[in-house]
């Protein structure tokens, strides 16, 4: 059956194929799916290029509760404890729900699933697949599940907005394909999008990482919550790539070390070491470069000559640059990598807008907090996937018959503009962030946005929340402000015509 001859009272609306998007997908069969992607299914998603893993609670000596722990102490203060345990918990299920969908998981001798450890996890729990090239392998596994599920049709085009009745309710999508703009009505939308480091100058994210859900969503009028916490992944390779290659934190976890030209360690004197928390560990590299060092990650020796068989994506990308990590120490520094905010989603996926659900890290459901604790990203997706599926078909909705306006024009992205907009979020809106910056940041999106540049307009929101937040939290970090002030969430609540934000600050109770 066509896409377009789906019975709206029927389809729902997948915008995303990644992790989040893919497992929506296959859980909502086999009510009838339309999944949206910007590239050909398989590609143009940063699930792919996760190299870590699922952290899991599958170990003798671990637990959900320990799991939640850590994910808590991450989180500065802004993760909700029962979202934690609530997804640890759900760990172990969703690792045999991909085992049953053919995802190839290392194992150990003994048939044992192997556990690796990464920095601020008290336990090993990172299920890994292939070394370090477990989200090319769990998406490989989705991939295959989905092409294989008769109820989902798969659609390349890009997300332009949303449809709404005249009650605000969203009863589906518009989107763009050649240059031409079209409708699909449903009975629900899910958003799975991604995130926003292709916002940065500096990122391991793919190219369309622009946060287009933030936006779509925020002129849609949901509330969008703790915009200002951009995670930096402390060891991109300094290849000359953009996006850059990502040298995995794992390698931290079986003994790499940071080290400057001289070959001082640079994470000496600072609690955590090598294995701090990852804004801790962006941050020291960050100042050591401020001070005109050069920041390497140390593999050489054994660690170095073993991976080629247990880190065959970062081997490869070394020696793409080539460099030898068995010999040579590899160059790294901080890239725009995770974003912790996004969509306000209550614990069934559904944002402050009728019709309309988030998953993965568009969205914002209380896990994450200020800092993500590594490889909780793809065990969020999908931890919520089942979630949103039996939201969605427990809904009451009805599809609008209303008369629908004529289609906006689509005009072609400004690569100029965009380029701007990437170098004032990487100087203005980064790892250590002051008053000045921001302010000069958002003078100039706000005129980027004017002119009609849809990154601008999604940057000019994170600026905002950043300059409001006054104080330094997680990742977000303000040279001018280096102390904490109560903990609370920071909310969005755009005006549904043009995404004006006014902010809410909501205190945790």
């Amino acid at each position: 059956m066509s896409v377009f001859a789906r019975s709206p009272a029927d389809r729902v609306v997948v915008v995303g194929a990644g992790v989040a998007g893919l497992a929506t997908a296959l859980r909502l069969a086999p009510r009838p799916v339309t999944l949206i992607m910007a590239a050909p299914l398989g590609a143009g998603t940063a699930t792919g290029w996760a190299q870590g893993g699922i952290a899991a609670a599958m170990g003798a000596d671990d637990a959900p509760s320990l799991h939640a722990d850590d994910t808590l102490a991450a989180g500065a203060g802004l993760t909700e404890p029962e979202v934690a345990l609530r997804v640890a918990e759900a760990g172990p299920g969703l690792i045999d729900w991909l085992v049953a969908l053919g995802t190839g998981f290392d194992r150990e001798a003994d048939g044992a699933l192997a556990l690796g450890l990464e920095a601020a996890h008290s336990r090993r729990r990172i299920v890994r697949a292939r070394g370090d090239s477990t989200g090319r392998t769990v998406l490989d596994a989705l991939v295959r599940a989905v092409q294989a599920t008769p109820s989902i049709e798969v659609l390349v085009a890009g997300l332009h907005g949303l449809m709404q009745d005249a009650d605000g309710r969203v009863c589906g999508v518009v989107c763009e394909r050649d240059g031409a703009a079209f409708r699909l009505p449903a009975r629900a939308v899910v958003l799975a999008t991604g995130g926003t480091g292709a916002l940065y100058a500096s990122t391991t994210n793919p190219r369309g990482a622009l946060g287009r859900g933030l936006l779509v969503a925020a002129r849609a009028g949901a509330a969008l919550r703790d915009l200002e916490f951009v995670q930096f992944h402390p060891t991109a390779i300094a290849a000359g790539r953009d996006p850059m290659p990502l040298a995995t934190e794992a390698l931290r976890g079986e003994g790499a070390v940071l080290i400057d030209e001289d070959g001082a360690p640079v994470m000496a004197g600072i609690e955590g070491g090598d294995l701090a928390p990852r804004d801790v560990v962006a941050r020291g590299i960050f100042q050591a470069l401020g001070r005109g060092r050069t920041v390497y990650l140390d593999t050489r020796g054994p660690l170095g000559a073993r991976m080629p068989q247990r880190f065959p994506t970062v081997f490869a990308l070394c020696a793409e640059a080539g460099i030898d990590p068995a010999v040579q120490p590899i160059p790294v520094r901080p890239a725009a990598h995770y974003h912790m905010g996004g969509i306000l989603v209550d614990a069934a996926g559904r944002s402050t807008v009728p019709g309309l659900w988030a998953c993965g890290e568009v969205s914002s459901t209380g896990l994450h907090g200020a800092n993500r604790l590594a490889s909780n990203s793809l065990l969020e997706a999908l931890a919520f996937a089942p979630r949103i599926a039996e939201s969605i078909d427990a809904a009451s909705v009805s599809v609008s018959s209303d008369r629908p306006a004529p289609l906006p024009a689509i005009p072609p992205q400004d690569a100029a503009a965009l380029a701007e907009v990437r170098g004032i979020m990487e100087r203005c809106v980064g790892v250590v962030r002051d008053d000045a910056g921001l302010s000069q940041a958002i003078a100039r999106l706000a005129d980027l946005s004017e002119r009609g540049s849809d990154a601008a307009a999604t940057g000019l929101m994170i600026a905002r929340s950043a300059l409001d937040r006054c104080e330094s939290r997680g990742a977000h970090w303000r040279s001018d402000h280096p102390g904490q002030l109560p903990a609370r969430h920071s909310v969005f609540t755009p005006a549904a015509a043009d995404a004006s934000c006014a902010l809410q600050e909501l205190t945790d109770a």
